[in-house]
């Protein structure tokens, strides 16, 4: 637990740190932070091994946290510092690291997953391409053509849907027929539910993966895709301040934060993103030359 927990609480402090820092006008474009959605990442990644390919998405900072535990690297590609995970120039949204790849793009990464996949199951038997969406992407087409082919051929791909219940400023129930499940099963696709809404991070990390187990050793055995949507909460804006819920019903959200809030480990993490913070902020801009 104590990993899930180091993990869970850098994750929180690094987009924290991120919001701070857009406040003092020291970044630029746009961000999408995870808060109250860290339990996804950290119960999901583990899971998945080196040569699988993930594909992220606009709110992905949890995800590169929890597979590479990497903020210096990320903070300076989101500054466009030397050390940058791309150089800077993918900035908070797209990313490459070896097999790890994130797009702000709706929709765009099952495509390329079931791609990544198709290739696993003739070259790399027991691999899996991994897809990290939201509940708003199933209103994008290109998710129906991805899912219909991916059941026909029986692609090792998982689709994990972080289902937060609002899509930017959408609450889902106003956006979404049916249900995620309902839509796996039309193309005879297995689903699985997961609650990660819950204040025990730890006990509710821990759960999900073992509960993910045996699901994700059947997409790698060749039994075909697997949809596993988890059920979270997003406690920040969509972006860095544009949040049209009203402040009680944010504030009535389950958080997993307060239990651990002034623990060794909490002290330890919140210490670890300054220090990042202070490092990066002190380097260079990155310079890349394309050529």
């Amino acid at each position: 637990m104590s990993d899930d927990l180091r993990m869970l609480l850098l994750i929180r402090h690094f987009e924290r740190a991120l919001l701070d820092l857009f406040a003092q006008g020291l970044l630029h474009g746009t961000t999408h932070t995870c808060l109250g959605q860290e339990p996804v990442p950290v119960a999901l990644m583990p899971l998945l091994d080196a040569d699988d390919f993930v594909f992220s998405n606009h709110r992905g900072h949890g995800h590169y946290l929890a597979r590479f535990d990497d903020p210096a690297g990320l903070l300076a590609e989101i500054m466009g510092r030397e050390g940058a995970v791309c150089n800077g120039v993918g900035g908070s949204q797209h990313l490459r690291r070896g097999r790890y790849l994130s797009t702000g793009v709706q929709g765009e990464s099952l495509p390329l997953a079931a791609g990544a996949a198709l290739h696993l199951a003739r070259s790399e038997p027991g691999r899996l391409a991994c897809a990290l969406i939201g509940d708003g992407t199933w209103g994008e087409g290109a998710v129906y053509e991805t899912l219909n082919l991916a059941a026909l051929w029986r692609l090792p791909l998982l689709v994990a849907v972080e289902h937060n219940g609002i899509a930017q400023s959408t609450p889902s129930a106003e956006a979404m027929a049916g249900t995620i499940g309902g839509r796996a099963a039309a193309f005879g696709i297995a689903h699985v539910s997961v609650s990660l809404t819950g204040g025990d991070a730890g006990g509710d990390v821990a759960a999900a993966r073992a509960m993910l187990e045996e699901p994700l050793k059947h997409v790698r055995d060749g039994a075909g895709p697997l949809v596993v949507e988890f059920a979270t909460h997003r406690l920040g804006p969509h972006s860095k301040g544009d949040d049209t819920r009203a402040a009680h019903a944010v504030a009535g959200l389950p958080d997993w934060y307060p239990r651990h809030a002034g623990s060794a480990l909490d002290l330890q993490q919140r210490d670890r993103v300054a220090a990042v913070v202070a490092d990066v902020t002190a380097r260079p801009p990155s310079t890349w030359d394309p050529r």
